[in-house]
């Protein structure tokens, strides 16, 4: 059983850069290798490195990012370290997300973003700041407060 889940994970780690490969050349979008970006995610860029998403950044399900206006401007999004941009959220043209940054799940994102806060709603609002997380936005309090969670 566990052989055949790591042929799996081989498997979706081929198609998963195959996709990062095809955005990057048809669709001009620039993901950092340690980035990760659903399958069901759509990016419209419009230009060259119209959307940058860095390092340890986790794109989910459904979610629609789009640097062209109705106009045909291309005002480029940029998506930090770190981040996590929940599923069904829609990020408009212009928009920089900071660091370490978690957008809430069908949030709409249509103004800049600090560094280390929560964003959801329509529109989105920062509900909390000074937060930290680690890689593709995971809490990095939440292995502790599971160990704590679990004690015998």
């Amino acid at each position: 059983m566990l052989r055949s889940l790591n042929k799996l994970l081989k498997i979706r780690r081929v198609v998963l850069d195959l996709r990062r490969w095809w955005l990057v050349k048809t669709k001009g979008v620039d993901i950092h290798p340690g980035a990760s970006i659903s399958l069901s995610a759509t990016l419209v860029g419009g230009a060259p490195r119209a959307i940058i998403v860095d390092d340890g950044t986790l794109i989910a399900f459904k979610c629609l990012l789009i640097a062209q206006t109705p106009e045909g401007i291309v005002k480029p999004i940029r998506i930090g370290k770190n981040c996590f941009i929940g599923g069904g959220s829609l990020i408009l043209p212009g928009v920089t997300i900071g660091d370490e940054t978690v957008v809430g799940s069908g949030a709409v994102v249509h103004e800049d973003v600090p560094s280390r806060c929560i964003v959801a709603g329509n529109p989105a609002r920062v509900l909390r700041s000074g937060i930290e997380v680690g890689r593709f936005g995971r809490f990095t309090y939440a292995a502790q407060n599971q160990a704590i969670y679990y004690q015998d």
